[in-house]
C-alpha cells in the first residue's frame, strides 16, 4: 500500500494569496447569489437564471480553492493565522447567506409547484363531465382519466 504523498509546503506569501483568492471568490459569489436571491424574491426568475452561468463558474472556483486549502491547512494556519480566522469569519458569512437563497428558492420552487398542480386539478375538473353518483354526490374525477399536464421548463 501506497503512502499519500504530503502536500507541497507554502510559502507565507503563498498562504496569504491563497487565502485571499478564496476570500474574493466568496464575496464575488456572495453578490451574485444575494442579486439572484433578490430576483427571485421580486419575481424575476428570468433575470434569476441568467445569473446561472456565473454562479456555476464562481462554485467551481470556489470548490478549487476550498480543496487545495483543505490539502494545505496546517502550512496555512502556521504561515498566516489571522487570515484562517479571517476565512472562518467571511465563511461562517458566507453560509448563512447562502441557507438564505436556498430558502427562497425553495419557496419559490414550492408556489410554482403549487400554482401547476391547481392548474392541472382545475383542467382536469373542466375536462371532467359534471354528474352525480347513485348517493346524490358529485362524481369525483377518476386519476386513470386525467390528462397529463405537459410544461416547458424554458421560460
Amino acid at each position: 500500500m501506497t503512502k499519500p504523498h504530503p502536500a507541497p509546503s507554502l510559502s507565507a506569501a503563498d498562504a496569504r494569496k491563497l487565502a485571499e483568492s478564496l476570500l474574493d471568490v466568496m464575496t464575488t459569489l456572495l453578490t451574485v447569489i444575494e442579486t439572484e436571491t433578490a430576483l427571485v424574491r421580486a419575481g424575476k426568475l428570468r433575470e434569476a437564471m441568467a445569473q446561472e452561468s456565473r454562479k456555476a463558474e464562481l462554485s467551481r472556483r470556489y470548490a478549487q480553492i476550498i480543496g487545495f486549502i483543505r490539502n494545505n491547512q496546517d502550512c496555512l494556519a502556521k504561515a498566516s493565522p489571522d487570515m484562517v480566522k479571517a476565512l472562518h469569519r467571511h465563511h461562517d458569512t458566507f453560509r448563512a447567506m447562502l441557507q438564505v437563497n436556498l430558502t427562497v428558492l425553495a419557496t419559490a420552487h414550492a408556489v410554482s409547484e403549487g400554482v401547476i398542480r391547481g392548474v392541472n386539478a382545475e383542467m382536469a375538473k373542466r375536462a371532467m363531465p359534471q354528474t352525480y353518483t347513485s348517493a346524490g354526490l358529485r362524481a369525483a374525477p377518476n386519476p386513470r382519466r386525467a390528462t397529463p399536464l405537459s410544461i416547458s421548463r424554458s421560460l
